[in-house]
Parts: C-alpha cells; structure tokens; sequence
C-alpha cells in the first residue's frame, strides 16, 4: 500500500478535527527547509542562487521544534537544499519521530549510503528520493552524470533496510510521457513505496525559465501519463489531486495548506512564492492576504501553478468535506485503472515512433501537445 494505515487514520482523524472546530486555514504539511546549501545545480530549482552567506546558514534543532509545535500539522516534509548537508539532521528527524510527525526528508540520495546509520527505520519516517525520470533524463535535469546510477543503489539499500522510500518527480515542458511510465515501473522496480509527481513551478531564481507547465499542457501530459495505469505503479498522493493534474478536476490553490519554515522564517504565503517573511505560524495565517493568491485571485504569479502543496490540501480537503469528495476518492482509489484507450493509442504510436528513430527512421517522438 502507498500510504501505511496509520498515516491514512491519523491524516483523517486530524482533517475532520480541523472540520469540527470549522477552522478554514489549518496546515496539513509543514515544509520544513533547515538550509538551502544543496550538492547539485539544477536548472529548475532556485535555492543555491543565494549568497555565500545565506547558504552557510541553517535552522537549529531547536528552531525546526519550535515550528513543528506551532504548525502542529501531522506530517513534515523537509526539502532544501539537500537536508542530509545538515550536520544535525539526525537529531531532528528523530525529534519529529518522537513527536509522532510523519517525516518526509527529501534528498537527492547522493549522501543517503553514508548517511543511512544515522536513522532508524519507523512507520514515522520515508526517504523522498528526488528522481526525474530514465536514467539519462533525471542526470540531464539534475545537470550532472551518474546521479540516476547513485540514487537507485542508495534507494534499494534503505529499502532493505527496512526504511520507508518514495521518489518524488518534477516534469517539466518537453517531458515524453512514454519515459516517464518507464520511470515508474524503474521506481516500482526499485521497491519504492509509492511515487510522487508534480509539474514544476516557475522559481524567479531558476536558471532554466523555459520549460515551466503551462495548465493546458498540464492536463495533456498527465492525462496520457496517469491513464491506463499499471496495478503495480503506486502513488503516494491524493487521487483526486492526481485527476486534477489529468484535468478531471477543477480545483482552487490552499496556500496554508503547505506553510514553510526556513532560515527566514515564515514564508508568505507558500513554499513557492516569497512575499515577505513573518516571525510566528499564527502571524502567518493571520495576516497574510490569503485572497491575493491562487488562480482565481488574478495573480500572475499563479495563473499556471498546479504544484501538489497548493493543490493536494485542496483535495484531501474535498474528500473529508463532502459525500462527493469521500465518494469520489473511493471510487478513484477502486477503479485506479483509469482506461483511456485514446489515450493508450497515442502512447503505442509514440512508443513506436521512438523505436524507429533509435532505428534510423526519422519519426518524431510524441509530445504532450499532440494529445
């Protein structure tokens, strides 16, 4: 199962308790950034753009508790930079397990074979393995040689460890949805637990502006990768957020839904814009201009975004809503097959098209705008 039980039960329990008390703005994940240093340079990320002086910095042990404890939202996902840079990291994944948090440390697992003695394997904590695809697409997108190779070796180490492992994959424009199935039966090779994937959003501070997900090519490219899928391929995300990446589904942004914490402070209003910085949780929610942001505001900024931490707490929002959203996550989770025989006629054509390139045939490989 992509989801262990325990994490499904209290994830519910948590949501509905947030509904009882009609609180609007409550947090499902807190993204917790203890530095932005990181030991790759990739084209679609922002991070390592700071200063010498701002990448030298990270978040105490104690600075990442105190904002646990004030989110009180019952999973963590900690990003960066690659987090297993943090001399402490250790002590603060296991100060989150003793919290009973969900832990989520995102890494590109470059560092996880030496790193992997400092942690214990517990139901309360996965390794979010950064990995965007094939082999020669994820090093192209990670802009270095052998990574795919380093990663896959250290996911299948903690995996027979008996770690809990997801991978999480950003797709950009130009991505060949017949690559990318192939990259989830790798994955599901590997023995990951389930997979994430999101279309990427456009930093400011990104080398690479080119390549960003508009909505409509979103819609097009997971409608041909999400459709007919494997029985083996699991997701470890919302099925509903999953149908709105396929356009099923027309669902607003819940900035709050995914606060950050990093050595700024609270980042307004979400991970991936800064509109300034405050000192506590509660000034976050209460005093950011929640209607300034998402698609239906008018903002630019978010006309195109469809990243799952604005829009995956929008939709385990609607499962513990509504009769509908419970019903509709049912039956998305029985009938997770999603048959799409245009869909399926497609990808064999654009399979075969790239067989006969690879054969000298000058065929063009399918992309997302023919769908």
């Amino acid at each position: 199962m992509p989801v262990p039980v325990s994490q499904m039960w209290t994830v519910a329990t948590y949501v509905l308790g947030q509904k009882l008390r009609r609180r609007k703005h409550y947090p499902l994940v807190l993204m917790l950034e203890p530095l932005f240093r990181c030991n790759l340079a990739c084209a679609g990320c922002g991070k390592i753009q700071y200063p010498a002086h701002i990448l030298k910095q990270q978040l105490t042990p104690e600075q990442c508790f105190d904002a646990v404890d004030q989110c009180g939202a019952p999973m963590v996902s900690i990003p960066g930079g690659e987090p297993l840079m943090h001399p402490q990291i250790d002590e603060i994944v296991a100060g989150l397990v003793e919290r009973r948090k969900y832990v989520y440390l995102c890494t590109n697992a470059l560092l996880l074979k030496e790193k992997l003695h400092l942690f214990t394997p517990s139901k309360y904590l996965s390794f979010s393995v950064h990995m965007d695809g094939t082999e020669e697409h994820h090093d192209f997108a990670v802009c270095r040689e052998g990574t795919y190779e380093v990663a896959a070796e250290a996911i299948q180490l903690a995996v027979r460890g008996g770690f809990r492992v997801t991978t999480n994959a950003t797709l950009f424009d130009g991505a060949d949805p017949v690559e990318v199935r192939r990259y989830f039966d790798q994955m599901t090779d590997l023995g990951v637990e389930g997979m994430m994937v999101s279309p990427g959003y456009s930093y400011s501070k990104a080398p690479d502006q080119g390549h960003f997900l508009h909505r409509g090519r979103t819609n097009e490219l997971f409608e041909l990768i999400l459709s007919n899928r494997k029985k083996a391929w699991g997701f470890n995300q919302s099925p509903l957020f999953l149908e709105f990446l396929m356009g099923k589904r027309d669902y607003e942004c819940t900035p709050w839904g995914n606060p950050t914490y990093n050595i700024f402070g609270w980042q307004k209003p979400c991970y991936l814009l800064q509109d300034g910085y405050v000192d506590t949780f509660d000034e976050l929610i209460e005093t950011t201009e929640w209607d300034n942001f998402g698609k239906a505001s008018g903002n630019p900024q978010c006309r195109d975004c469809m990243v799952h931490c604005g829009y995956e707490p929008t939709a385990v929002d609607h499962t513990f809503s509504s009769v509908s959203g419970m019903w509709g996550t049912i039956k998305a989770m029985v009938f997770n097959t999603y048959a799409n025989p245009a869909a399926k006629r497609k990808l064999d054509e654009a399979e075969q098209a790239g067989d006969d390139a690879r054969d000298g045939v000058p065929l063009p490989v399918l992309s997302p705008s023919a769908a």
